[in-house]
């Protein structure tokens, strides 16, 4: 199994240097696996440098979570649809997620990620 970084999901996923697409996709087939926090810089690079709308991160994204082997795979699916879907930033949205999946306590001084993190 090997390891992925943040610029072999983004060549898997924009195809814009097509060699470079081509081999990841190559990897990825033959199994890979990747972290959250590879998926976090994931999204920043897509809505910062990319100008893609945080609406679609989620849609983008979360197929090649399918893809790729992750812990929690299912914790960074919702941590994407909560990104896309309300104001949080991902990080938040994987604290969501963790409440909402593996029920973690989770503690901060955030009131809105509080007052968020209650309703789960």
């Amino acid at each position: 199994m090997t390891v992925i970084d943040t610029n072999v999901i983004l060549r898997y996923l924009l195809n814009d240097i097509p060699e470079q697409a081509d081999e990841a996709a190559k990897i990825i087939g033959n199994g890979a696996i990747s972290f959250p926090e590879i998926i976090a810089e994931v999204v920043y690079v897509l809505v910062k440098l990319y100008s893609v709308p945080r609406e679609k991160i989620n849609e983008i994204v979360s197929p090649v979570i399918d893809e790729i082997e992750f812990e929690n795979a299912d914790v960074v699916k919702a941590a994407l649809y909560y990104y896309s879907h309300t104001k949080f930033d991902f990080v938040d949205s994987l604290l969501l997620a963790r409440k909402q999946i593996l029920n973690e306590d989770i503690f901060t001084f955030d009131k809105k990620l509080a007052a968020r993190l209650k309703e789960i």
